[in-house]
């Protein structure tokens, strides 16, 4: 593996993280509940490690405002647009509200 900076480093992961935050507001048609699922993680996981990450930075950031980062608008916005029924059942632990 080739070595990096830190500078570049974290570049490159910023880059990564915008790319996904991208990639999750146009597929507005994949659901929480199916990515947490599927993958261990949703939008709303996303804008809580976002959230936390500015806490350690000293920076104050709501749930709400993280969310919007995240998703591109406010969260109930998000839902009332996009959100379906589950296309599975809910597995136990997770829930489409994050």
């Amino acid at each position: 593996m080739t070595e990096h900076s830190a500078d570049t480093q974290r570049e490159l992961e910023a880059a990564a993280f915008r790319r996904l935050v991208a990639h999750l507001r146009e597929r507005t048609d994949v659901q929480n509940i199916d990515l947490m699922n599927l993958a261990g993680f949703c939008r709303n996981c996303l804008a809580n490690w976002y959230r936390e990450a500015a806490e350690e930075a000293g920076i104050s950031l709501s749930k709400e405002e993280s969310r919007t980062i995240v998703y591109g608008m406010p969260y109930a916005e998000w839902r009332e647009k996009y959100q379906t029924e589950p296309s599975v059942p809910i597995t136990t632990g997770h829930s489409a509200d994050g």
